[in-house]
């Protein structure tokens, strides 16, 4: 590889720009001009077992008519390193920290004639997510992402002398899939994320309402000022998966709403249900939603309080999937979360969903057992979770909610739920 001609180092996605560094000199032996300055954003995209910077835009369009048969994989190095928005205590552990090279897989031009660098990037793979797991405190956390820019041969420009960048500056992180969904706060001050349909050709129509309750890792952390109306999306594709083109048409285009508890919904269910239902209560007053079609799904934590809010509010919801969720304590001794009376008790249509290798939540002791006790439940157990060829913890089984997978008698599950009214 040549010698590197250029390179940059800037501050971490979303604090804020980063103050300037040119190197006129080298620019000049490379026969570029001087203090040529470019920003450049990170593409993001959250797979089934999280958010990963995939690839990274740099906005060369301005530069001119760059000859993209001189751009190789070589043309650029990346450097990445990722660490925690949280003071980590000497003991504690943070999985998912990072410094290290990233791997340039392709070079392209986009239609705006911008560089497009492809990163390696795949399940399982260090390097390349933006959540890091903090043992202590049992959260997800968005991670600082300072990416560092090389470049090692100039930029062949048609029409003029070739081209040396002597200043990258990063912006922003940019998954369009999050991104659809906004960022509110309720009258109460819990955080939520809202993705609303399309309303072409919807005319008067009202649509549904997909309530997703994340698991205990993404919710907030209060005692450290942490609570970022995030990680509910870049964990996993719980609610992404709803907003999607082929979930759209499936329900007939859905409002979808994440809400993100201030702890984790194990803490105290009954303070935080009041709290979901004023959330439903007020989208549903300011959007044309459908009351006889809203629908609860969560995973985990969420798995519980989804069976917790229809023990509270029987009547409020069209359909209940609970994923891998938790009913008896977890820890031995500790309080039964749902009862044996209030299983009985729930008469909302409702689709368990568990694997039976989940070593965090037991199915036979939660999953299984909450079907036997809830009237006319269904039930998806699964031996293991493999998606795409990989194998995911026995616990994600969420991931098969967000892929439709689960099926019974010919029907999939979002099918299932798109046909339920109160």
């Amino acid at each position: 590889m040549a010698t590197p001609i250029s390179r940059r180092s800037v501050l971490a996605a979303g604090a804020g720009a980063a103050a300037g560094l040119t190197l006129p000199g080298a620019a000049a032996r490379a026969g570029g001009s001087a203090a040529t300055r470019v920003r450049f954003t990170l593409n993001a995209e959250t797979l089934d077992g999280g958010e990963q910077v995939t690839s990274i835009t740099l906005a060369t369009g301005r530069l001119g008519r760059i000859d993209r048969d001189s751009l190789t994989t070589g043309t650029f190095s990346v450097h990445a390193t990722a660490t925690s928005p949280i003071p980590i205590v000497p003991g504690d552990q943070i999985f998912s920290e990072y410094d290290l090279d990233r791997a340039v897989t392709a070079v392209r031009l986009d239609r705006h004639g911008d560089i497009v660098l492809d990163l390696a990037h795949g399940e399982g793979r260090l390097g390349g997510g933006t959540l890091g797991y903090i043992v202590s405190r049992s959260r997800n956390v968005r991670l600082d992402l300072t990416y560092t820019i090389t470049q090692n041969t100039p930029l062949e420009v048609w029409g003029r002398r070739p081209v040396v960048i002597t200043d990258f500056v990063q912006g922003r992180l940019a998954n369009p899939e999050v991104d659809a969904f906004g960022y509110r706060i309720s009258r109460s001050g819990m955080k939520y994320r809202l993705y609303q349909p399309s309303r072409r050709g919807a005319g008067r129509d009202r649509r549904p309402l997909v309530v997703w309750l994340h698991g205990g890792g993404e919710g907030a952390s209060l005692p450290d000022g942490y609570y970022d109306n995030e990680t509910t999306l870049r964990a996993n594709r719980g609610a992404l998966g709803f907003a999607t083109p082929e979930a759209q048409r499936v329900f007939s285009g859905a409002y979808v709403v994440a809400p993100q508890s201030t702890s984790y919904w194990l803490e105290d269910g009954d303070r935080f249900a009041p709290l979901i239902r004023e959330i439903v209560g007020d989208l549903a007053q300011r959007y044309p939603i459908d009351r006889e079609r809203i629908y609860l799904a969560g995973a985990s934590n969420g798995g519980y309080m989804t069976l917790k809010m229809t023990t509270v509010y029987p009547d409020l919801f069209a359909a209940s999937v609970p994923v891998c969720a938790v009913v008896q304590a977890l820890e031995p001794g500790g309080p039964t979360m749902i009862t044996d009376a209030e299983l009985r008790s729930i008469r909302t249509p409702t689709w368990l969903v568990t694997s039976r290798d989940d070593d965090t939540v037991p199915p036979e002791p939660n999953t299984v057992h909450a079907h036997d006790l809830i009237p006319g439940a269904l039930l998806s157990l699964y031996d293991r979770v493999v998606w795409d060829g990989y194998q995911f913890p026995g616990h994600w089984s969420w991931i098969y909610l967000a892929r439709n997978d689960p099926s019974i008698a010919g029907t999939r599950i979002w099918q299932w739920m798109a046909r339920q009214r109160t």
